[in-house]
């Protein structure tokens, strides 16, 4: 790791453990900058899973109480947002079982299961159609027509740049799931987003 890595990453640390402290005191001053400096990715994030904005917004406030609420529960090990994800996660679940009775979990179409799953190589892998694609709002579409838990799983790789390991943390999910659920998600947007090209290449 390169000097310039390890100091981004100890001030990184540094950053998480202030939160952490003013959370404790209950600081409204930083709870405004939090909520300033990560509203867009959380409501993001939260319409991408519920896929309804009124919805979205509701968890969204409830998200933001629950940190004034349990602030004091977030220690700075682990990076703000993966915590802040964590909970508006779980709150979609909250939601979905009062409402349905079923877990996120049990919202894809199809059981997963743990083994290995490769993506097949032929032309431009899903990470390079997506990456380059630079319509964001058609992709958005694209990605509400996937599996809920691929799509989760695609944003905060993609849009929220977490490392598969703050997915597993953020998702309760062990890494080879979270590998599965990157990989399958990739697999099922690539069509999409081939196709999506050609309509385009024809007008």
């Amino acid at each position: 790791m390169s000097t310039a890595s390890i100091s981004l990453t100890a001030q990184s640390r540094q950053e998480n453990v202030l939160i952490a402290q003013g959370l404790k005191r209950h600081d409204e001053g930083l709870l405004d900058e939090l909520i300033v400096q990560y509203q867009h990715r959380l409501l993001r994030y939260l319409l991408y899973l519920t896929g309804n904005r009124e919805v979205a917004e509701d968890l969204f406030q409830e998200t933001w109480m629950r940190v004034l609420m349990r602030g004091a529960q977030y220690n700075g090990n682990a990076r703000f947002d993966t915590w802040l994800f964590t909970i508006a996660r779980n709150l979609v679940i909250d939601m979905r079982r009062k409402r349905t009775m079923v877990s996120l979990d049990e919202l894809c179409e199809n059981a997963e299961d743990e083994r290995a799953f490769e993506v097949p190589s032929n032309g431009p892998n899903p990470f390079e159609l997506y990456q380059g694609y630079e319509n964001g709002q058609l992709v958005a579409k694209l990605l509400l027509t996937l599996d809920p838990l691929h799509r989760e799983v695609l944003v905060l790789r993609f849009h929220e740049e977490l490392s598969l390991d703050e997915i597993a943390h953020v998702t309760a999910a062990p890494l080879s799931t979270v590998k599965s659920r990157l990989y399958r998600g990739l697999a099922a947007l690539k069509p999409r987003l081939e196709a999506m090209t050609r309509q385009q290449e024809a007008l």
